[in-house]
């Protein structure tokens, strides 16, 4: 792609991807919009493959290497959900996958990886220990590194959900609400839209503990924030440098979230719409609900990001949750 993200690059994704991947419903929930002021319409990405979008992207890189490359294998770090969807979709090419996973990571989604058949490798749970731990894994095994976000190729797969939602929709949403970790969905979700639907509004929404692509958004480069501390640890990755470029020239507005509008809306989406969501994939709701977002009577897309949610530590069952 020559570090550039363009629709066709999007649609050669969606063909790519297409026998891998599953087209995943939209939800509505009558009672949700009448409290969003709008009406709502929720991708949900929590029925995908490895119970996240990032199979998406995963299923594009992996697919897109040439044999030789293939051969010697894939590496990425990850808190989850990508380490989950590169080591699936390296097993359906039949490679091998190494995952470095911070210390700490949700033990679901641990678990996920490692029943996919992923060597796992742990790591200091910072952005620098995850790329430090990667470097060595790349060094000792030839791995080619398919990134969590800063790869092209990724987005381009991620972008397949905005296109999938909008073919979905008879008339589009006013609205894309996509949440925003290090940036690989909302880069291509935001590229497919705006190519699509140019009138409508694409909002990134992280949580507030971990806001450094808002400070990046204002400030026009990378302001990193060194130890995220939130319940959505999808989330908690620093927006990469392509990621931030295509943002902004695509996105019109990033807006942040406290934890406990985080739950109470996860907490929304389990009692309402039935389904089980992780909190990073909650975001979206709960700017809407907390009137970071204003629909006055018009309509939504809400990206639910996956549901690898610990149901032994639901957060509203635990203590001091802040």
């Amino acid at each position: 792609m020559n570090g550039t993200l363009q629709l066709a690059d999007i649609e050669e994704a969606a063909r790519r991807i297409a026998p891998y991947i599953a087209r995943t419903p939209l939800l509505h929930s009558s009672s949700i919009d009448a409290q969003a002021g709008g009406r709502v319409h929720f991708k949900c990405e929590n029925f995908q493959h490895v119970g996240a979008f990032k199979m998406r992207g995963a299923a594009n890189a992996v697919f897109a290497l040439d044999d030789a490359t293939a051969a010697r294998g894939v590496a990425t770090h990850s808190s989850g959900n990508h380490g989950a969807a590169l080591a699936r979709a390296a097993r359906l090419r039949g490679i091998t996958c190494h995952v470095v996973v911070p210390e700490g990571a949700n033990p679901v989604k641990v678990e996920s990886i490692r029943r996919l058949g992923a060597n796992i490798i742990e790591c200091e749970a910072t952005m620098r220990g995850r790329e430090q731990a990667l470097a060595e894994v790349v060094a000792r095994t030839g791995a080619a590194v398919v990134h969590p976000y800063a790869d092209y190729k990724v987005m381009a797969g991620q972008g397949t959900v905005a296109m999938e939602l909008l073919d979905q929709l008879e008339q589009p949403p006013q609205v894309l609400l996509v949440p925003l970790g290090g940036g690989g969905l909302i880069a291509g979700c935001a590229t497919a839209a705006k190519a699509l639907q140019p009138g409508i509004r694409v909002i990134g929404v992280e949580p507030e503990g971990a806001a450094d692509a808002a400070a990046s958004f204002q400030a026009g480069k990378i302001v990193p924030v060194e130890r995220p501390k939130t319940i959505a640890d999808g989330l908690r990755a620093t927006v990469g440098e392509p990621n931030l470029a295509i943002i902004r020239r695509h996105v019109d507005a990033i807006v942040t979230v406290p934890d406990a509008a985080i739950i109470a809306a996860m907490r929304l989406l389990f009692e309402r719409l039935k389904i089980v969501v992780e909190p990073s994939a909650a975001v979206g709701l709960a700017a809407l609900l907390e009137g970071k977002v204003t629909l006055d009577g018009g309509t939504a897309g809400v990206v639910l990001t996956g549901g690898n949610a610990d149901l032994d530590r639901l957060p509203w069952m635990m203590e001091n949750v802040q």
